[in-house]
């Protein structure tokens, strides 16, 4: 992702899934659940912001570039490009089905992660981060 975090709590929770925390006992903000939700939202921010930025103005093109730009698609594909599969705290039958290989998981994942560097680093670490990792259009 090319961020080091300044709290590696903030990591570790966008990192620990809501069966591994249960199976281990952890409490309610120990799990990734409230950072997806949050990096979802803050996608949406800096990738409209970048469209506005680069010129856009139309309601309906920026909201079609916008959805084409960041969708479970996209998100999935890029979490699998860095193997976030590999640093996650799957719960235990999450890791035998290895769900991560259908469906959002993959893509909740990685908008957890945006929550956790948008809560460590503000909304330009954020930027910088998806820059990075080829999300902004």
């Amino acid at each position: 992702m090319g961020y080091a975090f300044s709290d590696p709590s903030l990591l570790n929770r966008a990192l620990t899934r809501l069966a591994y925390a249960k199976e281990q006992g952890l409490g309610d903000a120990a799990h990734m659940d409230a950072l997806a939700t949050l990096g979802d939202a803050v996608v949406d921010i800096v990738v409209i912001q970048s469209l506005v930025a680069a010129g856009e103005h139309d309601k309906g093109t920026i909201t079609n570039r916008k959805t084409n730009c960041v969708n479970m698609t996209v998100l999935r594909r890029l979490a699998e490009q860095m193997s976030v599969e590999d640093y996650v705290y799957w719960g235990k039958g999450e890791d035998a089905q290895a769900v991560w290989t259908s469906g959002r998981v993959l893509a909740e994942c990685m908008e957890a992660l945006i929550g956790a560097v948008y809560l460590d680093g503000g909304i330009g670490a954020v930027e910088r981060v998806l820059k990075e990792i080829g999300l902004i259009c």
